[in-house]
C-alpha cells in the first residue's frame, strides 16, 4: 500500500508563530486555502482510492478541493490528529517551541515520555497506528491522509525503516507539503519521497538547517 501523507495549509496560528493543537483548532488562511486548492493539481499523477483527515478543522478544509476533484468521502479520525502541546499550548516563543519538538522527537527511542499536561509517546504513536491500519485493512492500494507536522514526522520516525529522528527533525515539511511511504509485503514502511524529493534505502543525509519551522 502506498500512504500519502499531506501536512494541512497554512493556518493563521502558522502565521503568528503560535502552538495551536486543540481541537477544533483555526481554519486556513487565504493562503492555506490556496494551498489546499492545488492539492489535486499537484497529486494528479498519484491514485488516491481513500481520502482521512484529522479532526482538526485545518485537515479537514485542506482535505475537502482533493476529495471533492477526486469524487472521494473525507473519512475523518481523531487517530492522525496533532500531536497535543500540554503546557505548551498557545506559546509563541522559540523556547517554547524547541522544547516541545525536542520532547516529541524523542519519542522514536524513549516513547514512555510524555508532554507535561499532554500526551506520551506511545498514546501518539497508538492512536496514528489504528488509523494507518484501518487504511492497510481496508484494501485500498492508495491512501491520502491529511495530518500534521509534528504527528507525520514522529511516526515516520518510529515506522519508516529508511527515515530517521535527526531526518525529521531537519526536513522541512512545509503546509501542504507531501511525504509518500510505501508498505511492503513484510509489513515495514520506506519513505519514497519527501515533499517531492526521492529518498534513498538508508535515507538521505539531511542539509544542515537547523529544526524545520512552523512545527504544528
Amino acid at each position: 500500500m502506498r500512504l500519502i501523507l499531506i501536512r494541512h495549509g497554512q493556518t493563521p496560528a502558522n502565521v503568528a508563530y503560535t502552538v495551536h493543537t486543540s481541537l477544533p483548532g483555526p481554519g486556513l488562511t487565504r493562503l492555506g486555502q490556496q494551498q489546499a486548492a492545488a492539492l489535486p493539481v499537484a497529486l494528479a499523477d498519484e491514485k488516491i482510492d481513500a481520502l482521512y483527515a484529522s479532526t482538526h478543522r485545518r485537515a479537514q478544509l485542506t482535505a475537502a478541493p482533493l476529495a471533492e476533484t477526486r469524487g472521494l468521502q473525507v473519512l475523518v479520525r481523531d487517530g492522525i490528529r496533532e500531536v497535543s502541546a500540554g503546557r505548551w499550548e498557545g506559546a509563541s516563543d522559540h523556547a517554547s517551541h524547541t522544547a516541545f519538538l525536542d520532547l516529541a522527537f524523542s519519542w522514536p527511542t524513549a516513547p514512555a515520555t510524555r508532554v507535561p499536561d499532554g500526551e506520551s509517546g506511545l498514546e501518539v504513536l497508538e492512536r496514528f497506528d489504528g488509523i494507518v491500519d484501518e487504511a492497510v485493512q481496508s484494501g485500498a492500494e492508495a491512501v491520502g491522509m491529511v495530518s500534521h507536522g509534528v504527528a507525520i514526522r514522529v511516526w515516520l520516525a518510529a515506522r519508516a525503516l529508511n527515515v530517521t529522528t535527526k531526518d525529521v527533525k531537519h526536513r522541512e515539511l512545509d503546509n501542504t507539503g507531501v511525504v509518500i511511504a510505501d508498505r511492503a509485503s513484510d509489513g515495514t514502511w520506506r519513505v519514497v519521497s519527501w515533499a517531492g524529493l526521492p529518498i534513498g534505502p538508508a535515507g538521505d543525509e539531511p542539509r544542515d538547517s537547523g529544526p524545520a519551522s512552523q512545527p504544528l
